[in-house]
């Protein structure tokens, strides 16, 4: 499927780029070493072809979506740690289908389709641990390896092998604590799939966190409209103006391979839009969230604000992370380095507590789940892991996630408007940026690959 993905290199030196300090420049004045993930620069011509707005309004695109790559891609299902003891199952859907991930009585991970193989009945309705996998209908049941225990009335199945009536299983994989799993039972290998993501991320192991937070919101608008406010920092200047002082929205850098892509902006460092000078102090109150009348730390003679904002953090950490905080570079720590892993997983790197998903809410293709996952590091005994907490459709994400909610409150402002738009406009395709917006691109060749026009 990758010979469709337009792949052509650009000179970083030389591409198009906004005015201001390169995200490369800021890291020349990093106080610790910079690592070579950070180093790495992969920007991609992926053309300046529009694209069709049937991808989020059309319920023949929806369904195309769900033979194509809802019933044929690995995707991220759970945390291993959401399911840690034998028995634990956690119900899993997209797009219309259901998903039983279980942890049986050896400790492996399984998945089954969560229907009964009798008369189809949906095995788990909800998360929760059981010795075995009983229909609620007529009492068929299976054990937790999928081998089938017991039913009613045995005699009156002679056609039932009870050797060849398992459910059938659905491939798993493990990455970095993350379940996924993928449908298609012939699929390729999962190690090939997650290996531009994993080899990035071998100096940041999400495996070693826990999950502090799960809030989860259905949006009013297709799932990629969602996502996509997550996949560049163009918006930053009218959707969250008021960080602009902290952040340099148009300067983030962009990269792209064959199944990931990241956006890395960087904190405090202004806007290169603004067109008056910015201090350190109002760097600092701006992504520090302080309001006019707080007193701001001063940085220190010698320092930057930067290598300061570092610094503080750093030490807001040490007691959960240890001294892992101080070989994390100021970049790692006070920067957004943010990845997606094709079609809706999106980690962030470092110290960067964000992991994102965005898929189909059932089979309507004009609403989504949008998730929020936090993973913090941890001393001692892996804390459990925190349920999903579902926002009802009038909750702010700010009762829940405090700033970063209120970011998430200004993007989700967005989304409907989105949808009404393009079910509205006259124009036949969205119109894109050749590299602020090439994440998005990437989505949507992505998408060309996999589902088609």
């Amino acid at each position: 499927m990758s010979e469709m993905l337009k792949n052509e290199d650009l000179d970083p030196d030389t591409m198009p780029r906004s005015p201001g300090v390169t995200y490369q420049e800021l890291l020349d004045q990093d106080s610790h070493e910079v690592p070579d993930v950070l180093r790495m620069q992969s920007p991609k011509d992926l053309g300046l072809n529009d694209y069709s707005v049937n991808r989020y309004i059309s319920a023949d695109y929806h369904q195309k979506e769900v033979e194509r790559l809802w019933k044929k891609v690995w995707q991220f299902t759970c945390r291993e740690e959401d399911i840690p003891e034998p028995g634990d199952h956690y119900r899993y859907d997209i797009a219309g289908i259901s998903f039983l991930i279980v942890r049986t009585e050896t400790g492996e991970i399984k998945a089954y389709p969560n229907a009964c193989l009798h008369r189809g009945r949906m095995l788990k309705e909800f998360d929760g641990n059981a010795a075995e996998l009983r229909c609620p209908f007529h009492g068929f049941a299976w054990q937790l390896d999928g081998c089938l225990k017991d039913f009613p009335s045995a005699w009156d199945f002679p056609q039932i092998n009870n050797e060849e009536f398992s459910l059938p299983e659905i491939p798993v994989a493990l990455w970095a604590g993350f379940v996924f799993i993928n449908p298609d039972q012939d699929c390729a290998p999962f190690d090939e799939f997650i290996s531009d993501l994993a080899s990035q991320f071998e100096r940041w192991d999400l495996g070693a966190l826990y999950k502090e937070a799960h809030v989860a919101k259905i949006m009013p608008c297709n799932w990629k409209i969602a996502q996509e406010a997550f996949c560049e920092a163009y918006h930053v200047n009218a959707t969250h103006p008021q960080i602009m002082r902290g952040i340099g929205d148009t300067n983030s850098q962009v990269d792209v391979w064959e199944n990931c892509a990241r956006v890395i902006t960087p904190g405090i460092t202004p806007s290169p839009l603004l067109d008056y000078e910015i201090t350190d102090e109002d760097m600092l109150r701006s992504m520090m969230d302080l309001p006019p009348e707080a007193e701001v730390p001063q940085v220190p003679e010698g320092m930057n604000a930067r290598a300061f904002m570092a610094a503080i953090s750093r030490e807001g950490l040490r007691a959960s992370a240890g001294a892992r905080v101080d070989e994390y570079c100021d970049a790692e720590i006070v920067d957004s380095i943010d990845y997606t892993q094709f079609p809706n997983f999106h980690p962030w790197g470092a110290f960067n507590k964000i992991v994102y998903r965005f898929r189909p809410n059932g089979n309507d293709h004009r609403s989504c789940i949008m998730e929020c996952l936090q993973l913090l590091p941890f001393s001692g005994e892996r804390p459990p892991a925190a349920k999903v907490h579902w926002l009802k459709e009038d909750e702010k994400w700010s009762s829940a996630l405090g700033f970063l909610g209120k970011v998430f409150d200004q993007d989700s402002f967005n989304m409907p408007k989105v949808q009404m738009g393009l079910e509205s406009t006259y124009k036949p395709g969205i119109t894109l940026s050749g590299y602020q917006e090439s994440k998005v691109r990437w989505l949507h060749q992505k998408f060309t690959e996999w589902v088609g026009d």
